[in-house]
């Protein structure tokens, strides 16, 4: 099978959208715009990564529908903005971040097979597996930041904080913490689908009452911390997985909940290793909820639509 040099500019840029779950080029098109503005090097280790892993699904022999749809991409283009993110622009970066995303293909592979025989996707893991590994091993960790404090009141966030929380909660799926970056990549996913959009932006309100009902503290929140699973969740579950229904929904909103308790509780466990999260709530969080499915006799929900 031989791609025209438009094909391979459509399988990158769909690989950037598959981090949203979205398999549209001008989603992806959107969404690299967005990578920019949170700056250069954000921009072009995003898309070194996914490209190497691409090419590396295409030499190892990857099923070319899923090379196509971008489904070899988006792990490596998180894991590329996850080391540049720690190390900074060098070209020992550049090589790490291929080698890199050269794994997450391989760890995609392997996740695939066993995961499908139960009916799971494989998400977000190889990137969080790869690039969870290299947070700890790699000997320039960020300083960790000071524990918080539990709350014993509900969060008060001024509108600014409010309006920032709700796009930097879409921005930090990247790794952004541009307020506009968020906007734009909500804009990507309303091209994709509107019902992406608002899954999107539903899980992204949801993240805040549920971190204010916590008390988790209000720079936290707003800068999107404990936010950005919530909104992944919610585009698996609501817009992608289950066919869409008010119970369905409601189901989507409960799992998009429960990711905030788990991304604290994360945050707390990696921090001291000068780890992270990443999108492991996410993962660990759709995984539970769409295993669940065969078991509610629910509209909406199946093990099929599951798959």
């Amino acid at each position: 099978m031989r791609w025209a040099p438009a094909d391979v500019g459509r399988v990158q840029l769909r690989g950037v959208a598959q981090v949203a779950l979205s398999p549209s080029a001008w989603t992806g098109l959107l969404f690299t715009i967005a990578l920019f503005t949170g700056g250069w090097r954000i921009g072009v280790y995003g898309l070194l990564g996914a490209a190497a892993s691409t090419l590396a699904a295409v030499v190892l022999g990857a099923d070319r529908d899923g090379v196509s749809q971008g489904l070899e991409g988006y792990c490596g283009c998180l894991t590329g903005i996850a080391v540049v993110s720690r190390l900074g622009v060098s070209w020992r970066t550049a090589l790490l971040a291929v080698l890199a995303g050269a794994v997450c293909a391989v760890l995609a592979a392997a996740t695939g097979r066993l995961l499908g025989r139960l009916g799971l996707p494989v998400l977000t893991a190889p990137f969080c597996v790869v690039a969870g590994v290299l947070a700890v091993a790699l000997p320039t960790a960020p300083a960790t930041a000071a524990p918080w404090e539990p709350r014993p009141e509900f969060t008060s966030l001024s509108a600014a904080q409010l309006g920032r929380a709700f796009c930097d909660n879409i921005g930090q799926v990247f790794l952004l913490d541009r307020w506009y970056a968020g906007l734009i990549l909500l804009v990507g996913l309303l091209v994709a689908s509107r019902k992406a959009a608002v899954a999107a932006a539903g899980g992204s309100v949801a993240a805040i009452l549920t971190a204010c009902v916590m008390g988790l503290p209000a720079d936290r929140i707003a800068q999107g911390l404990y936010g950005y699973n919530a909104v992944l969740v919610a585009l698996a579950l609501g817009a992608t997985f289950l066919t869409p229904t008010p119970w369905s929904a409601g189901y989507a909103a409960l799992a998009a909940v429960a990711t905030v308790p788990l991304t604290a509780a994360w945050l707390a466990f990696a921090q001291p290793v000068g780890g992270s999260p990443y999108t492991w709530p996410f993962v660990v969080t759709t995984w539970l909820f769409l295993a669940a499915a065969p078991a509610l006799d629910r509209p909406g929900i199946s093990f099929e639509k599951a798959k």
